[in-house]
């Protein structure tokens, strides 16, 4: 177990900030957790799992053990009628892995193009765009926990996934009566993610619930895009409003979008008729925070 000692993190953020950390772990299995977690000067010391680092902004040098994660490896699980079942590693590059789907023949995955980050941070966020949310498309995960270094794995109701939102964004609330264990647990600073699979349906289906991609349909002149055509333009849109993160440093597009009562919604395209607004399965209405 190599630990290095002040290492430069100006690589692993993408806002590119010099900042250093006092030591930092290269993690490429569950193991290199536990080992870590085992070792009797390591173990009890505080924990920075580290990603792909387009969440984060360094407002100086990282004290706490920082667990670079670099778990690798792509793959078909198994295939069903119904889907492709794939797995990644939770250090592979989203975008990456995205277009790896597609170049094996497994489509589903391309409205989430370009996202920065790593596999392992996109259930954490849920991160979504262009009318798919990870949870749609999430199987399962596993991960490993920080303080007792045991493997386990989750499903998709077990992650509690939300608008941008997971277990894994919490701490324990709610204690029970007479001192009982919390009701409800997070994972919050407990968890590392070590791998996650997707569930990719078939027979495939085209997400075109958004302007700019219906603009694109229209330009074409194609009435059924492929994966890869929608690929190719979310890349384009994406690129069009965002600055490459390796020329000028940042996080992407980060943002919630307010969900209102269809009340409210109707009350604000009164005094709007332009409103740019998307129902939702539960009955709300997402406004566009653009807009």
């Amino acid at each position: 177990m190599l630990v290095e000692k002040n290492a430069p993190l100006e690589p692993w953020n993408t806002f590119h900030i010099v900042a250093k950390a006092h030591s930092l772990l290269r993690v490429a299995s569950c193991a290199d957790v536990q080992r870590v977690l085992a070792d009797p000067d390591w173990g009890p010391c505080p924990k920075f799992v580290l990603g792909g680092g387009s969440n984060i902004v360094l407002t100086g040098d990282v004290k706490a053990l920082v667990l670079k994660v670099e778990i690798m490896g792509r793959r078909l699980l198994r295939e069903t009628e119904q889907a492709y079942i794939v797995e990644a590693g939770a250090g592979e590059n989203w975008h990456d892995f995205v277009t790896w789907t597609l170049d094996q023949g497994y489509p589903g995955l391309e409205n989430l193009a370009l996202i920065p980050g790593t596999v392992g941070a996109s259930p954490v966020q849920n991160i979504g765009a262009y009318g798919l949310e990870l949870q749609d498309r999430f199987e399962s995960l596993d991960a490993v926990d920080l303080q007792t270094g045991a493997p386990f794995s989750l499903d998709a109701a077990r992650c509690g996934f939300g608008y941008r939102d997971s277990v894994f964004k919490h701490g324990a609330s709610g204690a029970g009566p007479g001192g009982a264990p919390p009701q409800r647990l997070g994972l919050a600073g407990r968890a590392m993610i070590t791998a996650v699979r997707f569930r990719l349906p078939k027979p495939w289906k085209a997400i075109l619930g958004y302007a700019d991609l219906e603009r694109k349909v229209l330009e074409a002149g194609v009435s059924q895009p492929s994966a890869r055509q929608i690929y190719d333009w979310i890349c384009e849109i994406r690129r069009g409003k965002l600055p490459d993160p390796a020329v000028l440093g940042n996080a992407g597009s980060f943002f919630k979008n307010p969900t209102v009562s269809p009340e409210q919604c109707a009350d604000i395209i009164a005094r709007d008729p332009k409103l740019v607004h998307y129902p939702l399965p539960d009955g709300s209405v997402k406004l566009a925070a653009g807009w």
